[in-house]
């Protein structure tokens, strides 16, 4: 179980939103690495649409990661639902 949360956090997922104009990287460990937005969709017309790209793409990101890490531990505990793992 150690070696499956050690590879949980070197494990990435990415996230986006807006066909993929704003992308994120997500750590097993739910920590966002990195946020990348698309020249063309960065507008001072319309800085409300950005924010919600970005947040979409977090969210989007983070609920993979989650999947990922209930998917990885799932398997090593047999389904079991064990506090603090999941």
């Amino acid at each position: 179980m150690m070696k499956a949360q050690q590879e949980l956090e070197t494990a990435t997922v990415e996230g986006s939103a807006g066909g993929g104009v704003v992308k994120t990287v997500v750590t097993g460990k739910l920590q966002v690495e990195s946020i990348t937005i698309s020249p063309e969709v960065v507008s001072s017309d319309d800085v409300e649409m950005l924010q919600d790209l970005v947040l979409a793409a977090v969210n989007d990101g983070l609920e993979k990661a989650q999947g990922m890490a209930s998917e990885r531990m799932g398997a090593l505990t047999g389904g079991m639902k064990i506090p603090g793992l999941m």
